[in-house]
């Protein structure tokens, strides 16, 4: 019986040192940059991005609408919140399970919502826009329902525990569907903070074609920062059910403060950027250096995104202070690179950025993101990153958050993609409960708690249905990778590892686009 526990994060180190990465390989000083591998692969960027935002659909949880275009999937989780009194029907389901949670839910949306700010023109001519919006959507429609009054939010539906021990279809559930709660009694600043952020972020995307909606978002937004900051702690620690998949590590500081910045940017309300200065040294965004960004460390997004206001003049008052943030957000896309003086990413002889065993591939997609964000703000303000072992134009970035993305889409050793449903060769036995099992569509028969672990679990054939747009959890430090269902920290995927993705596509597709331009437009040269 498989234990899919989520839990990815060592717990910090004892010292008090502001620099460090979780997981720190001592040993390992990389010297060289590898290359990834040429296998002479023509790769379909807008391919991907359409596949990516299909995997959403695949993890919806409620009343699926009448345009779902991932036809294996069927209502699911329609009580959701019934024993509790509240209507919790909707959100996603994170990975290949059939819990709700909190936390890595916010952060897929405040992801996915960033991708359509940066990258919104990119998306649009690919003909990716409305089900990018429809993504985010999903997820906001659920968070709206989840935050009752000012000071409750509904963090989580069903455990992780009870849901770990069936495998069966979302249709099928029997599961517990218990819902658990942050409130002024149990509180969780983390996840406030972070749901603050996804509604803030989602409402700068709403708000020029839904603009009631978009200030339904951030007065949600605005409430849920005001009750995170209010009443201070840790989710986790509040909510035990949590802990063994979803704890959070890093504390609530980088989310309070990744809250008040997006709220920042959708409000313009100087009362946020205060809030990002003044905690700047007491909450940590001026001094963790750090080596990686997830759905728990927000702190190398934060520093990146303040970093980007130093080129407003309004901002010179907090200039010190901005500048600081922007040491440490390059000393984050430094490692990246392996440009820092003895504290770089590890990769793996393919030359895939590697964090950590178990579900490396959140890391490499949010690598890929910020790198991509970051050159183009580089390029746009006639800069260059300024590391230990010399500057990086933004062409340099930019080409290395395509080398990672080339290596999830089949540039690598094992010649696979990563991302389901891409290219010839794939993961076929995806650890996911509903991808494995025949479609509800096909056989409506109940698949019961353990019957699906006795007829589907330890099948050798391939997944009945394809979770097409899926980031699996993807290869270990050496780039091998085992397609078994049973090895979930490879091949369980989560909707975290793709959302970063989305815009990245869109970028890499539209840069592709100008270079087919620009080489149709060069002038023939004969010789003889």
């Amino acid at each position: 019986m498989a234990m899919e526990k989520k839990q990815q994060h060592q717990c910090y180190g004892a010292g008090p040192k502001p620099t460090f990465r979780f997981a720190k390989h001592w040993a390992v000083l990389l010297i060289s940059i590898f290359p990834i591998l040429n296998t002479g692969l023509a790769l379909d960027y807008g391919d991907a991005l359409k596949k990516s935002l299909l995997y959403f659909e695949s993890q919806r949880s409620g009343r699926l609408p009448y345009n779902q275009r991932v036809t294996w999937r069927h209502h699911s989780g329609l009580t959701d919140g019934l024993e509790q009194g509240v209507d919790l029907v909707g959100g996603y389901y994170d990975a290949g399970d059939h819990v709700k949670f909190g936390l890595p839910m916010a952060f897929t949306v405040t992801m996915l919502s960033w991708t359509v700010i940066e990258f919104q023109h990119q998306i649009a001519v690919a003909g990716e826009l409305e089900h990018a919006i429809e993504a985010i959507k999903w997820g906001t429609d659920y968070f709206i329902k989840a935050h009752t009054s000012p000071n409750v939010l509904w963090a989580e539906v069903g455990d992780g525990d009870t849901d770990h021990y069936c495998w069966q279809r979302p249709e099928d559930m029997t599961t517990s569907r218990q819902a658990y709660r942050i409130d002024e009694n149990n509180p969780g600043s983390d996840l406030a903070g972070e749901t603050a952020a996804a509604m803030a972020a989602a409402s700068i995307v709403f708000k020029k074609t839904n603009p009631h909606y978009s200030h339904l978002l951030l007065h949600h937004a605005q409430q849920l920062f005001e009750f995170g900051d209010k009443y201070r702690g840790k989710y986790d620690e509040n909510m035990g059910v949590v802990k063994s998949y979803y704890a959070s590590v890093s504390g609530y500081k980088d989310e309070l403060l990744w809250g008040a910045l997006w709220l920042y940017k959708a409000t313009d309300n100087e009362k946020y950027l205060e809030y990002v200065i003044n905690n700047a040294h007491c909450f940590g965004g001026t001094g963790w250096a750090m080596e990686e960004f997830s759905w728990d460390v927000k702190y190398a997004g934060l520093q990146i995104m303040a970093a980007k206001l130093l080129v407003e003049e309004k901002h010179r008052e907090h200039g010190d202070t901005l500048e600081q943030y922007r040491s440490k957000a390059e000393h984050y896309l430094c490692s990246c690179l392996n440009k820092n003086n003895g504290t770089n990413v590890n990769r793996t002889p393919g030359g895939l950025l590697h964090i950590r065993q178990w579900n490396n591939m959140q890391y490499v997609s949010t690598a890929a993101f910020l790198l991509t964000v970051y050159s183009d703000f580089l390029l746009n303000s006639n800069q260059k990153l300024k590391c230990h072992g010399g500057s990086v134009d933004h062409e340099e970035i930019l080409g290395f958050a395509k080398s990672q993305v080339d290596y999830i889409l089949g540039s690598n050793p094992m010649n696979t993609s990563y991302l389901v449903g891409y290219g010839p060769k794939y993961p076929a036995r995806v650890h996911h409960r509903g991808a494995s099992i025949v479609s509800y569509r096909e056989n409506k028969g109940f698949i019961g708690c353990t019957q699906g672990y006795d007829n589907w679990y330890g099948r050798e054939e391939p997944n009945p249905n394809v979770l097409v747009g899926a980031l699996v959890g993807g290869p270990d430090c050496q780039d091998n990778f085992t397609d078994q269902r049973s090895n979930y920290m490879q091949t369980e995927a989560c909707t975290y590892n793709t959302a970063p993705l989305v815009g990245v596509f869109a970028k890499l597709l539209q840069m592709e686009g100008q270079k087919s331009h620009d080489n149709h437009n060069q002038p023939l040269v004969a010789s003889y």
